[in-house]
């Protein structure tokens, strides 16, 4: 199988940084150079981490800045202009972007969801499914619904939100709908658990036989308790098997710097792995499933004595 000019896709990942702005158009302006940067590099999918919008707190009263329920509902007054922004910017730029994940009202609760714009400026999104332990005790952020897979000019990827990576059974839906690039946007705390979210999508990579782009928030932000400390380094990730790297690892920012991480797909390489990789994961899915059964228990000998143990 011969990778053509249209297998061969470049995305961007940003480490993105939390910032204490003093007003909207301080945000407008610094969402507006971090597109054009990856824009101008090419990018044709720009991905920002979850929870980046919560940069926007810094523009609710004082009083709300850690007040971790009160400021979701004022958050919604932000949204509107935060969906035009996002929207116009896809459009000037001809990139899809997914923005930084937002907790949205939805129905009685709010959920954290991730706005994924076309390059005409229409847009989609994707919900997390499944809360972290702050998300569910502390913040009172409910799963969504559903998972879609987005088709961006014959780059067809899904979207699974941090915590969201770390399970087979999501990835899987996503690439049995055709997905060939997992997107994971990701808020994590500390160097754990940024290691949890990488471990995941890799092993999503492998499982799957797809690339996995990862999108970290960076934060030293004292002034909110919502995203007061966050860290990790942009990557891509993708199967170790041929025509990719060794590692896993095909590109990745160094840590907790900010940036973009930009880098090409070629989707003819997974594409002719899962048909005739040194291993084929995608293929064997079925059988991986089906084969264990039920786990045996199989009771082992005690310790043996010291007569035993002597030969006698």
């Amino acid at each position: 199988m011969t990778a053509t000019n249209t297998d061969v896709v470049r995305v961007a990942a940003a480490a993105y940084p939390v910032d204490r702005l003093p007003d909207w158009a301080a945000y407008e302006a610094k969402l507006s150079r971090w597109v054009a940067e990856a824009a101008g590099q090419g990018a044709r999918l720009l991905v920002f981490p979850e929870y980046a919008a919560l940069e926007l707190i810094a523009l609710l009263p004082p009083g709300l800045h850690h007040d971790i329920l009160g400021m979701r509902p004022a958050l919604q007054a932000l949204l509107p202009d935060f969906l035009a922004l996002h929207a116009r910017l896809a459009r000037e730029h001809g990139t899809g972007i997914v923005a930084g994940s937002y907790p949205v009202a939805h129905g009685d609760g709010y959920v954290n969801r991730a706005y994924v714009f076309g390059p005409d400026g229409t847009y989609s999104h994707q919900d997390k499914l499944l809360m972290t332990r702050f998300e569910a005790e502390e913040w009172d952020i409910v799963p969504g619904e559903g998972v879609r897979v987005f088709d961006l000019g014959g780059l067809r990827f899904g979207v699974a939100i941090c915590y969201d990576s770390e399970f087979p059974a999501l990835a899987r839906r996503l690439a049995e709908g055709g997905a060939e690039l997992l997107v994971v946007p990701s808020f994590t705390g500390t160097r754990a658990g940024y290691t949890r979210v990488r471990v995941g999508s890799m092993a999503r990579a492998l499982e799957n036989q797809f690339y996995a782009l990862h999108a970290p928030l960076l934060a030293d932000a004292a002034w909110t308790y919502a995203v007061e400390t966050a860290v990790g380094q942009a990557a891509l990730y993708a199967p170790a098997d041929v025509g990719l790297p060794d590692t896993g690892l095909a590109a990745e920012g160094k840590w907790q710097t900010p940036g973009w991480v930009v880098q090409d797909l070629d989707l003819g390489l997974t594409r002719q792995v899962r048909v005739d990789g040194h291993v084929l994961n995608w293929r064997d899915r079925e059988a991986a499933a089906r084969r264990p059964g039920e786990a045996e228990t199989v009771v082992l000998a005690a310790e043996a004595s010291a007569a035993e143990v002597a030969g006698f």
